[in-house]
């Protein structure tokens, strides 16, 4: 399957979103502690998208070999056994009556081991990184919340510039959704698919496991995926601003400590 055209989609995005943490950066002073050898954020849990998934996934197929391989193939599963305890607990928990809010914070505080991540503590596809790892270090508005690094310099209470996750995430769900109907996939929900790295580093993204339809009729087959997020619903903007949307850095609210 070619994804060229995508893909050059998602590395402009990428560039965008580089430019954005280079403008922040400029203008918080030191606030931004990010170094070389800090690892804080190939620890955190989070998921990617589909385009991201299969991206990484590329990348990682293109550049690792032999044994090396092997490694980060071991690697990814124990990664993936340790996030697939920490959702069930996640889920048994709401099950319970725990409030959605505790369930959050106990997920955001949780720390896995990125697969990616080398015995010297850096990252061994740095170039071809996901966005959320590209702008940890600056604050975000994430459902009209901000948050920022535990290890940035940032001060509660002050305002920064920051970069909003929200209108991030609706630009890669359309990237995914062009990329589904790129190969006509039998999957309607197939745009709102979210993995881990580990998972989308072993997972084989085979035409048969996408879905592609070769015929000509469109067989729409449902697959059980996460509900997309309401994170949309807080933005003041009407919805023609999500695809003018340039990542200009607003001032926002201060970030908190997670």
């Amino acid at each position: 399957m070619d994804f060229t055209n995508i893909f050059e989609k998602y590395e402009a995005l990428v560039a965008e979103v580089d430019k954005a943490f280079k403008t922040v950066s400029e203008q918080t002073d030191d606030g931004i502690k990010c170094g070389k050898g800090c690892s804080d954020c190939c620890h955190a849990l989070f998921d990617l998208t589909l385009v991201e998934a299969i991206y990484l996934n590329r990348k990682f197929n293109e550049t690792f070999r032999g044994m090396k391989r092997s490694t980060v193939m071991q690697r990814s599963d124990v990664a993936d056994r340790s996030i697939h305890k920490i959702k069930r607990r996640a889920f048994k928990a709401s099950q319970t009556g725990t409030s959605a809010q505790e369930i959050i914070k106990e997920i955001s505080l949780a720390r896995v081991r990125c697969p990616l991540l080398g015995d010297d503590d850096l990252c061994e596809l740095y170039d071809f990184r996901p966005l959320t790892c590209r702008i940890y270090g600056v604050p975000m508005n994430i459902g009209g919340e901000a948050h920022s690094c535990t290890k940035s310099g940032f001060s509660s209470g002050k305002s920064y510039p920051t970069i909003n996750m929200d209108i991030l995430q609706t630009k890669l769900v359309a990237l995914s959704t062009e990329l589904t109907e790129s190969i006509n996939s039998k999957l309607k929900s197939l745009p709102e698919m979210i993995v881990p790295v580990s998972m989308a580093l072993v997972t084989d993204y085979t035409p048969e496991y996408l879905g592609e339809n070769t015929g000509n009729a469109k067989e729409e087959v449902e697959i059980p995926v996460a509900a997309p997020s309401e994170a949309c619903s807080t933005c003041s903007e009407d919805k023609s601003a999500c695809a003018n949307c340039n990542y200009t850095v607003s001032l926002g609210d201060a970030p908190e400590a997670e």
